[in-house]
Formats: structure tokens, sequence, C-alpha cells
């Protein structure tokens, strides 16, 4: 008779996207993972597969953990600046309890240039968050809140990189200067006037 298992596979693949955050794919190490997740390593190759196969379950969860909360600030926005506030201003003030910066960002930083599967899922991520940006500006352009002088595909390339760029100064010592991290959300916003 099989063994049933003794754990909930969304909660240890939390643990093990936490762990991968944290420390990154290439210090984080099959005992680190066993160690962490709390689960036997058989267990692990058995649910999960080796740990690549683990890694990019683990960015799938983190993309499905995360649109949930921006789209949801995006709609209870009540202008289009409010939701480019809210998106940037969740990047400077991050999650107390989670690690800092962003997994996609770090992953795509760190694997990317030579690991396919990764750069395909960060660039499909990347895609996602422009075509994020460009239905606000283009709500914005509507309502005559920004400028309409620049194409939204345009402009939303270029706020992408701003995002990308507070995301990647979150996981440095620059974190801890809001106001500098707030000057740039700043000037982007104001690029944005009508």
């Amino acid at each position: 008779m099989a063994r049933s298992k003794e754990f909930e596979e969304s909660a240890v693949l939390d643990k093990a996207m936490r762990l991968f955050w944290e420390q990154g794919y290439e210090k984080t190490s099959m005992n680190d993972l066993v160690e962490h997740m709390g689960i036997h390593r058989r267990s692990l190759y058995d649910t999960f597969g080796d740990k690549h196969t683990l890694f990019l379950k683990a960015l799938d969860r983190y993309g499905d953990k995360n649109s949930a909360p921006l789209v949801r600030g995006m709609k209870s926005s009540k202008t289009a600046a409010e939701a480019l506030q809210f998106l940037f201003g969740l990047t400077i003030r991050g999650e107390e309890d989670l690690p800092s910066g962003c997994l996609m960002v770090n992953s795509a930083v760190e694997l990317a240039a030579r690991d396919a599967d990764v750069d395909t899922k960060s660039t499909e991520a990347f895609t996602t968050a422009e075509q994020l940006l460009k239905e606000i500006i283009l709500w914005g352009q509507r309502d005559g809140e920004f400028t309409s002088e620049y194409d939204a595909g345009e402009l939303a390339e270029y706020l992408h990189n701003v995002w990308v760029g507070l995301r990647v100064m979150a996981r440095t010592s620059i974190a801890k200067d809001k106001e500098k991290l707030n000057r740039i959300t700043d000037i982007s916003m104001k690029l944005l006037e009508k």
C-alpha cells in the first residue's frame, strides 16, 4: 500500500519559494531545501522532481501569489496615478515578513542568461507587468491624468524599467533610503503628467 503524503504541497512549496527568494538558486542546496521544507529528500524528489524543477514551480507559485494583490490594488484605485503609486509604493515599502526584492527579478539577474526556462518565465512575467502598466497608462491618458504625447506601450516599457530597478535596489542597503526611492518614483510620475 502506498504511503500517503504527510504534508500539504502548497505549504512546502511556499517554504521552498521563500528559501530561493532569500538565498537565490545557486546558494540553495538540496540539504537546505529538505531542512527548510521539513520533508524527506525522497518526498521532495517524488513530489517536485529535481532542484531545477522545484525552482521553476516556486517561480510559478511566486507569480500566482503576487499577481492577485497587484491587480486588486490597481482595481481598487480611484485614479491611474493612484494605481501606479500603489505599485511603486508596495515595492518601496516591501512586506515585513517577506524577503526583500522580487524573486522573479532576482532569478532573471542570477540565471536568465544561462537558463532558458528561467529566461522564458521571467520574460513572460515582465511582459505581463508591462501590459499591466500599459493598461494603467491608457486609463490615465483616457482620463486626462497622463500625457498622450507618448505611446502608452513605450511609457509602460520605461516604467517597467523603473519598477525593476526599484525591485533590484530593494535588495541592497539603498532600500533603507526610502526618500531616494520615493524621489525616483515621484520623477517617474511627473514624466507622465499632462
